[in-house]
């Protein structure tokens, strides 16, 4: 596959600050260089939840999902009416509709605001044995982009451990996020580094479970991922939604490090690009979430983060460096959350840029 030499045309970062105005009206934010499927969106300087949506689920009022919550979809319902929400997806971006309230979600007037974003495909379906020998076992609705290894599934739970679903991604997933939609229930997270028989939790800081009911302890294929009889994963007639990545060599990284304690002198992460996104989170024991990114910070100390499973604020959060260069990221710093000494820590990347066409700042 050929290297992704424009990582902005896949994933990028957008910032604004919100102006307010009227109940109902309308703001587009723009900016990027596709039409998103997979927006996540949060307030910097208020302490809202995070706000996910996608192409696939939906937008509108009562299409929340919250990466800080374990509620369902709508994450808190009516909220969106009061507070705002994103009324569509656009080429270049998306639109804001003000609630009839403060509009703290998505435009509160002099609040700065972030939205990762992910570029998705078309939709299509895979039915039930489509693959052959009833693999998958059952049907799903994704949108995949396969050339930067993302895609989105939907599927309904059957409560059958082995149950499994197609991706769409032609390549094993090494990260997949997946949440139920319909009851009140944990995110959960597949990871390659410690395999099919654990889990972690994105709205928690618990350090990664052992139990083998999430995703069966069978590791994902190229055409399928399965799970177990958790209903965070495979609740009876309740309707899911999972993100499944594959890393793209000089776009996107899933892996872990170590850490060695240093205030001074952290660990080096390899990734063979220059960061745009770096997510972190300590595996072997309790710790936050973190997210930094070099649009809202676009020099090499990436001080300021926002945390997953919370919905602090950056300036509650305070200060984790994570320091982006050309080919990989430093940690500046000891913070347990990103370096305590022996700590293992999981982390996902998206590239600013590959390696040979990175610039240095």
């Amino acid at each position: 596959m050929p290297i992704i030499t424009k990582p902005n045309e896949h994933f990028d970062v957008l910032t604004w600050t919100g102006t307010g105005g009227s109940s109902g009206a309308t703001r587009s934010i723009t900016g990027l260089n596709f039409q998103p499927g997979l927006i996540w969106e949060k307030a910097r300087t208020s302490g809202t939840g995070h706000q996910l949506l996608d192409s696939v689920r939906g937008v509108g009022q009562n299409k929340v999902l919250a990466s800080n919550s374990a509620g369902d979809e709508p994450e808190a319902p009516n909220t969106e009416s009061l507070y705002g929400w994103m009324s569509a997806i656009n080429s270049g971006g998306f639109t804001l509709t003000n609630g009839t309230s403060t509009f703290d979600n998505w435009n509160k007037s002099g609040d700065d605001y972030v939205a990762w974003n992910w570029k998705a495909g078309t939709s299509s379906s895979i039915t039930v044995g489509q693959y052959g020998s009833g693999v998958p076992s059952i049907a799903s609705t994704v949108s995949a982009n396969p050339t930067a290894g993302f895609s989105i599934v939907t599927y309904t739970g059957n409560v059958t451990g082995g149950a499994t679903i197609g991706h769409g991604l032609g390549a094993v997933p090494t990260f997949i996020i997946v949440k139920n939609r319909s009851t009140s229930a944990n995110w959960l997270i597949y990871s390659s580094v410690e395999g099919p028989n654990k889990y972690g939790y994105l709205n928690l800081t618990n350090g990664w479970a052992t139990d083998t009911t999430g995703f069966n302890n069978v590791t994902p294929t190229s055409t399928v991922f399965t799970v177990g009889s958790a209903v965070e994963t495979n609740g009876s007639t309740n309707n899911l939604v999972a993100y499944c990545f594959t890393p793209i060599a000089g776009y996107s990284a899933f892996g872990s490090y170590t850490g060695n304690g240093s205030a001074t002198a952290g660990p080096f992460v390899y990734l063979g690009f220059r960061p745009r996104l770096v997510m972190i989170k300590r595996y072997d024991t309790t710790s936050n979430w973190n997210i930094t990114d070099t649009s809202r910070n676009p020099y090499n100390n990436t001080t300021v983060a926002l945390r997953p499973n919370t919905g602090d604020t950056e300036s509650t959060v305070g200060t984790v460096y994570v320091q982006p260069v050309s080919n990989g990221f430093y940690i500046s710093n000891n913070n347990s959350d990103t370096n305590a000494t022996n700590g293992t820590y999981i982390y996902a990347a998206f590239a600013e840029a590959p390696f040979k066409f990175a610039n240095a700042r």
